[in-house]
């Protein structure tokens, strides 16, 4: 993908997160009505994690001007990405979240997979990243957390 569509991509979602944060912070329990689940009693906990990714979204949107200088918002919008749906995993696997949850997880992340990686591998390539300096990185991680 050319980097043009990639930051179109970006501020599309950009314009998502923060739209989905509205709708939580709004109608915390609308969600868990649509996926047939319990209602939600602790409708609080729903709104912050709303919250949590309408702030994403501003992240997005502000990476979108220069998605290689600002790669790590994209790179930690992508670790939410893969994790979300790993936790949806292991709350299917432990029998506390139904199957109609996973609705979500399409619009949250998987469609936004693609256009995170390209972004990532663009900024890769432009940062000439290899194994051996991300290891450099790895080690000056571990001075600056001494």
């Amino acid at each position: 993908m050319k980097l043009k569509t990639l930051k179109r991509w970006l501020l599309a979602a950009a314009f998502y997160n923060i739209l989905f944060g509205v709708y939580a912070g709004l109608f915390p329990q609308h969600y868990f009505e649509f996926a047939k689940m319990p209602v939600n009693p602790l409708p609080q906990l729903w709104q912050c994690i709303g919250m949590i990714v309408g702030v994403y979204g501003l992240g997005y949107a502000i990476a979108a001007r220069d998605p290689i200088r600002h790669w790590p918002v994209v790179f930690v919008g992508a670790l939410g990405k893969i994790l979300g749906p790993l936790g949806f995993l292991v709350g299917i696997l432990q029998g506390t979240l139904p199957w109609s949850f996973g609705w979500i997880l399409l619009t949250n992340d998987l469609l936004w997979w693609p256009s995170f990686y390209c972004l990532l591998l663009a900024a890769a390539r432009h940062h000439d990243f290899s194994l051996s300096s991300v290891k450099e990185w790895i080690a000056d991680l571990r001075k600056v957390l001494r």
